[in-house]
């Protein structure tokens, strides 16, 4: 997140999650719960409410904890663990890193 609002909330949380669904041909039933962090620094919005709001994660049962505060970590960053049922393996799922986020682990993230 550039800056701590719902607006941009709602905006990083619709972005990472359509592209976790496009990236693993995900669909709302493949998806059995979500467990969503952000750094301590993030007052505005809890994450899964944000996921309520865009993508409809309504019947999803969802969790949000804060990440530990560190010094030196990203801060503004919001990360979600998809719980889902898929038969493919989990070498082919695809963990998406975005903006800022991609430091956290550039040899998963696509540019």
């Amino acid at each position: 997140m550039d800056a701590d609002t719902s607006e941009q909330m709602l905006e990083r949380v619709e972005e990472m999650m359509s592209a976790l669904y496009a990236e693993n041909g995900l669909v709302d039933d493949d998806v059995v719960s979500a467990w969503f962090t952000a750094t301590p620094d993030v007052h505005s919005m809890f994450p899964p409410g944000a996921a309520r709001a865009t993508v409809g994660m309504t019947d999803v049962p969802m969790m949000g904890a804060t990440e530990m505060d560190v010094e030196g970590a990203l801060g503004l960053c919001i990360r979600v663990m998809l719980h889902v049922s898929t038969s493919r393996p989990r070498r082919d799922l695809v963990h998406v890193y975005q903006h800022g986020a991609v430091v956290l682990r550039p040899d998963l993230a696509r540019g």
